[in-house]
Parts: structure tokens; C-alpha cells; sequence
């Protein structure tokens, strides 16, 4: 609770485990015209964004695979981008997910 608290008074939201600037979510509900994603379809486009496959979103996030197909579908639309591949540039271009290194 700690690290989560100094994360969020440095500008970073901690997400599925990976801290994410701020900057970045404020981007993404700007980006939008249907409406604000909701915390969990935020959570869902960064680990789509790190190459998570459906099946493995769900078994992250402990919801059933047309659950996550559900908020996948919701993220396209809201985001006005076509397929996964469209939402991970995105999600690189917004500051969702960063290149890992090495």
C-alpha cells in the first residue's frame, strides 16, 4: 500500500503490476469519444498492450475469457481503433506500456 500510495504523489498509477505515468491514462481518456474507460478496461488495454493473449488476460485478471472479449471489444470501439494491433501502438504511443529493455 505504500509503494501504491508514493507511486500515485510521483504521477505514476500502479497497473497489473507496472507503474504507468498519469500523463498516460489522462491521454487515453482524452483520445476517447464514447466515454471513459473504465479502470478495468484500462488494466485490460496494458496487458494487451505487453502481448497478453485473451486467455491470459483472464487468467491475470481472474475473469472468464468472453469477459475479457467483452472489455476488448468496449477498448476498440472507445479507443476508435480496428484490431490488437491498432491498440498496442496506442497503448506504445500513450505511454500505456513502455519497450522493455535489455
Amino acid at each position: 500500500m505504500i509503494a501504491d500510495a508514493a507511486g500515485v504523489t510521483a504521477g505514476l498509477t500502479l497497473i497489473a503490476g507496472t507503474l504507468v505515468l498519469a500523463g498516460a491514462m489522462a491521454a487515453i481518456d482524452r483520445q476517447h469519444e464514447k466515454g471513459r474507460l473504465t479502470a478495468r478496461e484500462r488494466t485490460v488495454l496494458e496487458l494487451i498492450g505487453r502481448g497478453l493473449t485473451n486467455d491470459e488476460i483472464a487468467a491475470e485478471l481472474v475473469i472468464s475469457v468472453v469477459t475479457v472479449k467483452s472489455h476488448v471489444g468496449k477498448i476498440f470501439r472507445a479507443l476508435g481503433v480496428r484490431d490488437r494491433a491498432a491498440a498496442v501502438v496506442f497503448a506504445f504511443d500513450h505511454g500505456v506500456v513502455a519497450p522493455r529493455g535489455g
